[in-house]
């Protein structure tokens, strides 16, 4: 295996058609396909599948992408360190389940190491992305949680994909709504009580298992329930509908403001939320400032 031939994987990754990477690289088609099939031969997995509207990722496919991009990468800043010289930037990306305290941290570390060395990705996203962002490498870190009802399912898929999950905070479980909602002045709010109003969830596609949920509790029988894709829009059906979310109850009025408020629910339900990295992964210094930044949070964790 060589980094020319990596280097032609992520090509026809990245067009979706031998033609168009093919050209992308000013090499023939034959000679392209030729050494996509020389590398899946020596690695004995099938990258692409081949069919007349074009060629797709496999999912071994995507798992060897992840790690062939990080090959190359790193190979990138060797020689642009030590052989032509020149300054080329660090990158860092963290995925999380939709988490404004883990933005919040991603932020910190932006302005703490600036826009010049580094190049920043995040991804606030469906609970198997960020699981998938991670075993693909598309992602050093991942944020999500464990309870007592998901733990056993989400640690195996994280064994099978070669990841390991370490503790950050441990929360009890809040109603996240707006400080005008007819229930914000509660001490505590019961499920029952919140029957009338929409719960608010967040939709995780093709993966839309109960164990995937972001929302505690997700087996419980809603009366009203409404799904959505991204925490812009779960805030305002807070304050137009008078609806809910089940949260860490860890406020960050920096990032949405001051309109909305976390009460007790009653339950002695519990959720543990971490990170995932890949196992035996070295942490890089800017990935552990991320952990300490979100770390800081555990001071605001409510009783």
């Amino acid at each position: 295996m060589t980094l020319i031939q990596l280097k032609y994987v992520i090509a026809v990754a990245g067009e979706n058609s031998l033609n168009d990477a093919a050209k992308k690289l000013f090499i023939s088609q034959p000679s392209l396909s030729s050494a996509i099939h020389l590398i899946e031969k020596e690695i004995g997995i099938e990258i692409f599948t081949r069919s007349k509207t074009g060629i797709t990722l496999t999912p071994q496919g995507k798992e060897f992408i992840g790690y062939a991009r990080q090959v190359v990468e790193q190979y990138a800043l060797l020689d642009a360190k030590y052989i032509a010289k020149t300054d080329v930037k660090k990158k860092f990306s963290v995925s999380m389940q939709h988490y404004t305290f883990a933005v919040n941290a991603f932020v910190e570390l932006v302005k703490q190491f600036g826009m010049d060395e580094y190049e920043f990705e995040v991804h606030e996203t469906k609970t198997h992305e960020v699981i998938d962002n991670v075993k693909n490498c598309k992602s050093e870190i991942g944020v999500l949680y464990l309870n007592d009802f998901n733990r056993n399912v989400l640690t195996k898929i994280f064994s099978d994909y070669g990841l390991e999950f370490h503790e950050l905070l441990y929360c009890g479980i809040y109603v996240y709504i707006w400080k005008e909602h007819p229930l914000a002045r509660k001490k505590e709010i019961a499920l029952e009580e919140l029957m009338e109003y929409p719960c608010l969830a967040f939709e995780q596609g093709e993966h839309n298992s109960f164990y995937f949920a972001e929302e505690v509790l997700s087996t419980y029988q809603y009366k009203r329930l409404i799904k959505a894709n991204d925490r812009a829009t779960l805030l305002n059906l807070m304050v137009g509908l008078n609806g809910y979310t089940l949260c860490s109850g860890i406020i960050c009025e920096e990032l949405n403001g001051k309109d909305y408020c976390a009460v007790k629910l009653k339950s002695d339900e519990k959720m543990t939320i971490g990170y995932i990295v890949r196992k035996e992964a070295n942490i890089s210094i800017i990935g552990q400032k991320y952990l300490e930044e979100i770390s800081k949070f555990k001071d605001k964790v409510l009783s």
